[in-house]
């Protein structure tokens, strides 16, 4: 009898507790398995979003190396989609830099300055934007309008100070200030050191003083 008695205080303890406490046990493990199952739900999610992300690149990738004004309508379409709905994707960046390429290459020059003017309004990748700061600038050049494409070549990161001043050179030449632009291309050369790209900003150097 003591033996029923003790049994029947424990559940009575119990069955207490879980009135006390039972609703909020029920809610604690709810969130707890509803996080483990959103976070999952997110993670294939943004897997799903990077797969779709990275076969549009893909196929801009594939559609660069072909030509044909097919193929540049291919470029346009998977750089918009890629800006359109996967603007935050790391392969939007990169996308990105390749329809200019491609586009400049076809000699679409307005087609190439919208790839690049997205990227720099738009990039989080520094160094990515760096270059296409670079390379809009060269975009410009081709267009004439060099004032903006000097803008585009102000406060440059250290890692490219040597390309930026080289491109500040060709424009400076452009515009008809010879000193400016031979200043310029001597910074590049000091800043570009050993790498192989001095030797070719060195031939301007030398082409222009021969001029």
């Amino acid at each position: 009898m003591a033996y029923d008695l003790e049994e029947q205080e424990k559940l009575d303890a119990l069955r207490a507790w879980w009135e006390r406490y039972g609703t909020l046990c029920t809610v604690l493990v709810f969130v707890v398995v509803a996080g483990v199952l959103g976070w999952r739900g997110w993670q294939w999610y943004e897997g799903h979003r990077s797969n779709q992300a990275m076969g549009y690149f893909e196929a801009l990738q594939s559609a660069a190396n072909q030509k044909g004004d097919d193929a540049a309508a291919r470029i346009k379409a998977a750089s918009s989609t890629l800006r359109d709905d996967f603007a935050k994707s790391g392969y939007t960046s990169r996308g990105l830099l390749v329809a200019a390429h491609a586009l400049h290459d076809r000699g679409d020059l307005a087609g190439a300055r919208e790839q690049l003017e997205w990227l720099i309004a738009n990039g989080s990748d520094a160094s990515l934007v760096a270059l296409a700061r670079l390379r809009l600038a060269g975009v410009l050049l081709d267009q004439k309008e060099l004032d903006q494409a000097l803008a585009q070549l102000k406060d440059p990161p250290a890692s490219f100070a040597g390309l930026y001043a080289d491109r500040r050179g060709d424009i400076l030449l452009a515009q008809g200030k010879r000193d400016e632009a031979k200043a310029a291309w001597e910074d590049a050369v000091k800043s570009l050191g050993n790498e192989p790209a001095a030797q070719i900003v060195q031939l301007k150097i030398d082409a222009l003083g021969g001029a």
